[in-house]
């Protein structure tokens, strides 16, 4: 089964007691910084998880 974008914003749901609103806003800004940072050529590296390079 794979990990979904919904299926991380129930998580953080869950997790931190957050409305889905704010969970689904939290997940987009974290997706868009990695886009961004991608889309300018930069690798993006987070310790402990994984490295993601274009």
């Amino acid at each position: 089964m794979a990990l979904t974008k919904a299926n991380i914003v129930e998580n953080i749901q869950s997790e931190l007691e957050f409305s889905k609103n704010k969970s689904l806003q939290i997940v987009d800004a974290f997706i868009e910084t990695i886009r961004g940072s991608l889309e300018s050529g930069d690798d993006v590296l987070i310790s402990g998880f994984g490295k993601f390079c274009v």
